[in-house]
């Protein structure tokens, strides 16, 4: 495409944008009043999201003050690097995730997205060379229609200038769901559960995608394969900590 053409078919998109704005305003989807540009949510009610306070920086697990480690991490270190978690598994955010999840509600994962780019960005997170998400096994895929990391990594392309994301690893057979497990069970339910497609080269920091994290158990896993693949280092992005 030359650049002329380009420049005339970004044109258009802007215009439409701009139509489909004032045909369709924002609104906030925690209140159902006005939300801002760019945003289905106002600035009052991302203010009264569950922010997580203090957690360990390994593994986002709430704490009463930020440490690098917390005891778990220090008695079984996983194998990702750190985590960013935007917000605590609760209230409007929890609410936000199963419509998103399990309803269909694809405008709930684009606030959520947005949403997880703002706190990213606050919390000074550094940027990787790519972002993986976490994969779904083919028959849950085809029984929900997507994979909702899939659609946060996409989303939050457009809020991190354009952040490449991949869907690196795959699933190799299908697993019970992990929140229908005890803690004790999910790790050995993912164990040797994924394996790596493709990374391109040099492709040296990923950041894991997913929506929520309880135990770490199935991030954990993924981060192992990366790190078998020569990934030095894996950070872990998530909508949510439990």
């Amino acid at each position: 495409m030359s650049r002329m053409a380009w420049t005339q078919g970004s044109g258009r998109t802007r215009v439409l944008d701009s139509l489909s704005a004032l045909m369709y305003p924002p609104v906030c989807l925690v209140c159902g009043l006005a939300g801002r540009d760019g945003l289905d949510c106002c600035s009052g009610c991302e203010a009264e999201l569950p922010a997580l306070t203090a957690a360990c920086r390994r593994c986002g697990l709430a704490t009463p003050s930020p440490v690098s480690r917390c005891g778990r991490c220090l008695s079984r270190p996983p194998h990702f690097d750190a985590t960013f978690p935007g917000f605590a598994w609760e209230g409007e955010i929890e609410r936000l995730v199963h419509r998103f999840k399990f309803r269909h509600d694809l405008a709930s994962g684009r606030v959520l997205a947005a949403l997880l780019a703002r706190r990213l960005t606050l919390s000074g997170a550094p940027r990787p060379d790519l972002m993986v998400p976490v994969p779904l096994h083919y028959r849950r895929r085809l029984m929900r229609g997507y994979n909702q990391s899939e659609l946060l990594c996409r989303d939050l392309s457009l809020h991190l200038a354009g952040l490449p994301w991949l869907a690196a690893l795959r699933r190799r057979r299908p697993t019970h769901a992990q929140s229908g497990l005890p803690a004790a069970r999910r790790r050995g339910n993912v164990r040797s559960a994924f394996a790596l497609r493709w990374l391109p080269p040099g492709a040296r920091h990923i950041a894991l995608v997913d929506d929520v994290m309880t135990t770490g158990a199935t991030l954990d896993e993924c981060a192992r394969v990366l790190k078998r693949a020569g990934v030095q280092r894996v950070d872990v992005w998530v909508v949510a900590r439990a």
